[in-house]
């Protein structure tokens, strides 16, 4: 038996050849790694620069080897939020201005495994290239202050904002036929969940002091928190620090004895999965209007029909 064939079908196979088999995917793997290698390079140096000027010691220790690893996880997610729209928010249109579409929904594939094929072999390009930038990682490990479970946890969270950004790309690309106004909607939204969150959370919670600031006795709780939950900075943040979730959730100088209702990573994973879930729904029912459009005319019909068939009996 042949598994290739059993687990890969034809679109996924022909998507694997177009996008690893091109000297394109080749260039951006090793742009991708230079650029986050020289961001690990330029930290190191910099950082010894500004140690040497103020009389400190030059050596590289595991606060500063801790404090490179947040920059360089940071630095990632943001190249990951610019670079996942524009591979996946093309699949749908793409096929439909080159008038391939109509031809790929004759086959025997059906609309889920269209779009998770588009979407899995977009994706696939995408982890490739964070994967292989796991080399840059290991200088972290050569200093000390990071356990591998951080990394690990690190990497499943690069996929699930990878799935993301991916699953609202297909989605806007099979809403939209243009595909250069799936893209922008895509990088509206994702504009939105990467930086608008994160500003109506400092907005709020500034507010929040103000308006408690002179009360005799301030809440403890805030509910603001939860907005930062929604962000995928503060989400990965609180994975890496658990207090950061106390610290959001209780203000005004409250006591910190008490848990926080929920880790914001976790508020982040629930919510978003149910996004996920959401927009490959909207994908799969999206791409073949033209059978919906069928079926409600043959409904129409039959209603047509019944008023008649009642008069000849």
């Amino acid at each position: 038996m042949n598994w290739s064939r059993k687990w890969i079908n034809p679109v996924l196979d022909k998507e694997f050849r177009l996008r690893m088999r091109t000297p394109r995917a080749m260039l951006s793997v090793m742009l991708y790694i230079l650029a986050l290698g020289f961001i690990a390079m330029g930290f190191i140096y910099m950082t010894m620069y500004l140690n040497n000027n103020n009389g400190g010691t030059q050596q590289f220790n595991s606060g500063m080897s801790q404090m490179m690893f947040y920059v360089l996880s940071f630095s990632q997610l943001l190249m990951i939020a610019f670079m996942a729209p524009a591979l996946t928010a093309g699949v749908i249109s793409s096929e439909r201005e080159k008038q391939t579409l109509s031809m790929l929904l004759t086959t025997q594939q059906s609309s889920m495994t269209i779009i998770l094929s588009k979407l899995l072999s977009s994706l696939s390009f995408m982890a490739l290239i964070v994967i292989a930038t796991l080399p840059v990682y290991s200088i972290v490990f050569l200093y000390g202050g990071i356990s591998p479970r951080q990394i690990i946890s690190l990497f499943l969270f690069y996929l699930f904002i990878m799935l993301l950004l991916g699953s609202l790309g297909v989605m806007f690309s099979t809403i939209f036929k243009r595909t250069i106004i799936s893209i922008i909607v895509t990088y509206s939204v994702g504009i939105f969940i990467f930086l608008i969150t994160g500003l109506l959370y400092l907005f709020l919670s500034s507010m929040w002091q103000q308006i408690y600031s002179g009360a005799i006795t301030p809440p403890s709780f805030s509910w603001v928190g939860f907005i930062l939950g929604l962000n995928p900075a503060g989400a990965m943040l609180s994975l890496f620090e658990p207090e950061i979730s106390k610290s959001v959730f209780h203000m005004n100088g409250s006591s910190m004895n008490t848990d926080a209702p929920i880790q914001l990573w976790v508020e982040f994973a629930l919510v978003y999965t149910v996004v996920i879930i959401g927009s490959l729904w909207i994908s799969i029912r999206s791409i073949r209007p033209v059978r919906r459009r069928k079926k409600h005319k043959i409904m129409s019909q039959e209603k047509i029909m019944e008023p008649s068939d009642n008069i000849i009996n």
